[in-house]
């Protein structure tokens, strides 16, 4: 279940009839718990609270229900139960059905709320859904509220308007949602001249079976469209020649294009009008354009409606793209300018001419945040000055973006617009911001339409300040870029957002036909990831904006991204002016899911210190290289060979059989009950999967001579003719292999044993679970292996020195990393090794493989899940990784930032100092 879903539900919960009994498992339903699991805890099974009416969810909830006037002893006693300790819950919940108490034990965060009031809280249990929650989603319950209810009507009024929901009219119904979420926020914010007034005049006006209720809205519609003013004064000549009605006449004229042109409104069902009035009902100056402009977007987009409310970019996140860019330094700057009246106007006139551009805007959360920041440093200048009131000299307009998608380009100019409002509620009040915000400017500053094809040089416009585009329709048709006319002045310029990441493989043909058009066709883009585009196009305004910011995958810094791209950007002039490590850009996603991101702040300005962001520290350093380490610039190019006195590492067997050599369960009982002898003709295989999660597999290993016998039996023999079959219909290769289709086409095995490495693990880890294994395991492809390798070799490969390289080099398979042996273990820098070192490394990883022992049958993916990783386990790991890094330094290394350091300071030297074109 999405955060929209969970939050229907438990409204749904909170006005039905409160049942004692019940509500402990329909509230734990309501977050998507199955019927199977309320079902072992109604019969105890899985029940073991020790409180009277009590229902304990194991390492979630403790919840109980309880007399009246009895919830604040209720919740005492939850806190004080062994059993809630015992069994790691997170919350604990009171209620009678007349009071609602709830606490969130890690942090102490409490709701105390009367019970119908409890879904406005509803964000705080988020996580019993296993959804990974920020700040900002748990406090913004009116933004989820408010986006199921407009889904809900979006959704009805396209079921009784069909022709709304095709192409030709889709933009038609986007305008309109965003001319009622305008309404919604307009009314209970008094820029409409009374609370409630639009929801309360369709209401009042149309008939309850809605016959009449587009009408009513569309004159509403029209009375905004229609100027009150001639010649500067108030007048009703054009409201009279429009025939509006008196009832509609209350509402003020708008202007800002949002209500020109045409105010026809779909037809509303009784369903859809009633939606309409619970959405009206709702209050709307709680709204955060932070995030309701990212939940609203989905509810126009049909890929997007499934996972309603998901899509959110945090605010802290933001930040971390927006603060080095620009806003610490302007902080700066106003700490230095203290109280200083020149030096604070001089800032004032400077941030006034600060443009902020987001080339894939989206709903506009850069630019919000951009703004919203800037008004607050704004806020502090005029306060110092004594003008406290004074109007704001940094217009929206500065805050420009392009989004491909119409409706959430008109949501972004919403947002900004309501956060221009609410900036100058807060910081001028009320009564001045009323009196500034209508009629709206008729401009245009955000562009619908494909970034990598348009002009960003004449959108950013950045010799101009104060910049008014002028457009027949603020919130309609694309801008036509040729018919812009500036004003020119000086000013700073800075590009940010969080492009389309998209890898090479997941590229339509026109977003391949995007990169085609931003590299040239002679340039090898096509494993690029397309964010990739965006990095070229921004680094060639460079030269003109003031620095560039973008949120990425972290795959742009890895793998093979780093000697395609990085040595053509790095030709260009550009720097890497800060670089946050890799973390999981996760902010509101179900299960943790989420991708690994990271943030790159890039310059073409000469001089300075870089910084590098790790978690919460920063640290200066001369360079920055393009694998975000500080060093010189560095190519680490694939080896065919290890670059260390290290074991050799191959691929394991490829078959080349359709799967034909693979023998199924059901399969090796047959083929026994043909001839039990022939378990001689079977062999474990073990490729990824199998290794790390314990999979049986076994295959068909015959040597020549086994050859007659396996083939006198049955089943054996149809194999052996499928893969034949198989091979004589394929190509020049496989046709050589047909003479052989009782074997792989390799055939490599050991003599005592070998070392197994996975080609795919997750990335969460610290280590790289390999294993050691028998010689007759046969070691498919889909597996790197060592054959008769040294034990320390094991150490080697299973330390935190190891895996840091691994990530930092390797490309990624989802969250996951990809193992390249040529990449990541051949240029692998290990120092001279003495005996006395291989020795101790081999202690360390016997002891290793001892500590797993301890856990069998537990599979390598339990033993290495970062959350459940067994202590003897971690503290063998620890051990290896002091012996082996005290060879390096003489001394366990600080973080992996000072080890991937030192790890391409010693390649550099193994190598003889190749560097970046």
């Amino acid at each position: 279940m999405n955060a929209v879903e969970i939050e229907q539900a438990i409204t749904d919960l909170a006005s039905a009839a409160f049942d004692a009994a019940e509500f402990p498992y329909a509230f734990l339903e309501a977050f998507g718990n199955k019927a199977t699991t309320l079902k072992k805890l109604r019969t105890g099974a899985s029940n073991g609270s020790d409180v009277p009416g009590g229902v304990l969810q194991r390492s979630n909830i403790h919840i109980a229900t309880c007399p009246a006037g009895e919830v604040d002893a209720t919740l005492q006693a939850l806190r004080a139960s062994p059993k809630t300790q015992a069994a790691k819950a997170k919350f604990i919940l009171a209620t009678d059905g007349a009071d609602f108490q709830a606490e969130e034990l890690a942090t102490g965060e409490t709701v105390a709320c009367q019970y119908a009031d409890f879904p406005n809280h509803f964000g705080l249990f988020l996580p019993l859904a296993g959804i990974t929650t920020v700040k900002q989603i748990r406090e913004s319950t009116f933004d989820i509220r408010a986006t199921s209810r407009l889904n809900k009507l979006y959704v009805e009024l396209l079921k009784d308007n069909p022709d709304w929901a095709a192409a030709e009219r889709r933009a038609d119904m986007n305008h309109f949602m965003a001319r009622l979420i305008f309404c919604f926020f307009a009314e209970d914010t008094d820029i409409f001249n009374g609370q409630g007034l639009f929801t309360a005049t369709v209401d009042r006006m149309s008939e309850r079976d809605s016959s009449n209720t587009h009408e009513v809205i569309s004159t509403i519609f029209k009375a905004m469209d229609t100027p009150t003013r001639h010649e500067g004064k108030l007048d009703d000549r054009y409201r009279k020649a429009a025939g509006t009605p008196r009832w509609a006449d209350v509402f003020p004229y708008v202007n800002g294009q949002l209500f020109s042109g045409s105010t026809d409104v779909p037809r509303f069902s009784r369903i859809a009008r009633s939606y309409l009035i619970q959405i009206g009902n709702l209050d709307w100056q709680k709204i955060n354009p932070d995030i309701f402009g990212s939940m609203i977007q989905a509810v126009a987009d049909d890929d997007e409606r499934s996972a309603l409310g998901m899509h959110y970019t945090s605010v802290p996140n933001i930040l971390k793209v927006l603060n080095p860019l620009f806003l610490d330094d302007l902080r700066a700057a106003l700490e230095e300018a203290g109280d200083n009246p020149r030096k604070l106007l001089n800032l004032r006139n400077r941030m006034a001419r600060i443009r902020v551009f987001d080339p894939a805007c989206g709903s506009g959360n850069f630019l919000v945040i951009a703004y919203k920041q800037m008004r607050e440093i704004e806020a502090v200048i005029n306060a110092r000055r004594g003008e406290p009131d004074r109007k704001s000299v940094i217009p929206a307009t500065n805050f420009r973006g392009i989004e491909l998608r119409p409706f959430p380009a008109e949501i972004a100019r919403l947002a900004l617009i309501i956060a221009e409002f609410q900036c100058d509620v807060l910081y001028r009040g009320q009564k001045e911001a009323l009196a500034d915000f209508l009629p709206l400017d008729s401009q245009n500053w955000i562009t619908c339409g494909n970034a990598l094809r348009l002009d960003w040089l004449s959108l950013m416009d950045v010799q101009s300040t104060g910049v008014k585009i002028y457009a027949d329709d603020l919130f309609g048709s694309p801008l036509d870029q040729a018919a812009i006319g500036f004003e020119h002045q000086s000013g700073e310029t800075y590009i940010c957002g969080n492009p389309p990441y998209l890898g090479g493989k997941k590229q339509d043909e026109g977003q391949k036909a995007d990169m085609a058009a931003v590299f040239g066709r002679d340039f090898p883009f096509k494993n690029l990831d397309y964010i990739c585009a965006f990095f070229e196009k921004a680094t060639s305004f460079l030269n003109e904006a003031d620095g560039l910011a973008f949120v990425t995958t972290s795959s742009i810094n890895q793998g093979s991204h780093v000697p395609t791209l990085w040595p053509r950007l790095i030709k260009s002039g550009v720097r890497i002016k800060f670089a946050y490590r890799p973390f999981k850009w996760a902010n509101n996603a179900s299960n943790n899911a989420g991708v690994f991101v990271t943030i790159l702040g890039l310059s073409k300005a000469a001089g300075g210190k870089s910084s590098i962001y790790d978690l919460d520290s920063r640290r200066n350093v001369e360079h920055i290289n393009s694998y975000l380490v500080a060093g010189s610039e560095v190519i680490v190019e694939k080896a065919s060979s290890p670059i260390s006195d290290i074991a050799t590492i191959i691929t394991g067997n490829a078959a080349y059989d359709e799967q034909h050599l693979r023998v199924e369960n059901t399969e090796r009982v047959l083929i026994l009950e043909q001839n039990p002898r022939a378990i001689n003709l079977l062999r474990p295989a073990v490729g990824t999967s199998e290794l790390l999660k314990g999979v049986r597999s076994e295959c068909l290993w015959i040597d020549d001579g086994e050859l007659p016998f396996a083939e006198s039996v049955p089943l054996i023999a149809q194999k052996i003719a499928a893969v034949r079959s198989y091979r004589v219909g394929g190509g020049e290769v496989a046709r050589t292999l047909a003479k052989r289709s009782h074997q792989f086409r390799f055939r490599n095995t050991a003599r005592e044993k070998q070392i197994v490495v996975p080609q795919v693990c997750s990335a969460d880890g610290s280590y790289l679970p390999v294993d050691l294994l028998p010689p007759h395991v046969i070691v498919t492809h889909l597996a790197h292996v060592m054959f008769d390798a040294d034990h320390y070799n094991i150490s080697l490969i299973s330390s935190r020195l190891h895996f840091v390289w691994a990530t930092t080099l390797s490309g990624r398979h989802g969250n996951g990393l990809r193992y390249g042996s040529n990449l990541c273990w051949n240029t692998f820098p290990v120092p001279k090794l003495t005996e006395q070192n291989k020795a101790d490394l081999t202690r360390c990883a016997e002891d290793i493989l001892l500590a797993r022992e301890a856990h069998f049958p537990a599979t390598i993916a339990d033993l290495y899940d970062p959350e459940k990783m067994p202590e003897n386990l971690r503290h063998a790991h620890e051990r290896n990784d002091e012996v082996l890094e005290r060879i390096y330094i003489g001394r366990r290394f600080k973080n992996d930032t000072e080890r991937l350091e030192k790890l391409f300071d010693l390649y550099t030297k193994m190598t003889g100092g190749k560097t970046a074109a």
